[in-house]
């Protein structure tokens, strides 16, 4: 099985997060302004404590209560540039990190809709 490794450490990223730095080292927006509706959608998803609640495992640029278990959520196009991808670690992170993922599969089993993780995938490219 393919282990996967990442370049970006959670201590890494958090240091970025505190710069308020992106890995371009452009700074980054602090609210919502520039966000399309479908990457708002996404971020109340993401920060909201129901059903996305990605803040509880990541860190995440503007958000409270941030969880250290998963990698922050920083530079996602770098880190995944096929957005098809993307949707698909988000629906079933299994099939990327294997059966002992710790990482809901939100998708498979109707946690979010096609539609929510859609909006979440907007959201997090604009990170």
């Amino acid at each position: 099985m393919k282990k996967f490794t990442s370049v970006f450490t959670t201590a890494g990223a958090a240091a970025l997060l505190a710069a308020g730095m992106s890995f371009s080292g452009a700074a980054m927006a602090q609210g919502d302004e520039g966000l399309s509706d479908s990457a708002k959608a996404g971020k109340e998803i993401a920060f909201g404590r129901g059903a996305g609640n990605c803040l509880a495992c990541h860190q995440i640029q503007g958000g409270n209560l941030a969880g250290n278990i998963g990698p922050a959520l920083i530079a996602m196009k770098a880190r995944y540039p096929e957005r098809d991808d993307l949707e698909a670690v988000i629906y079933d992170a299994r099939d990327k990190f294997g059966a002992q993922t710790i990482m809901p599969p939100f998708g498979a089993n109707g946690i979010l809709n096609d539609e929510e993780i859609e909006n979440i995938v907007d959201f997090l490219y604009t990170l």
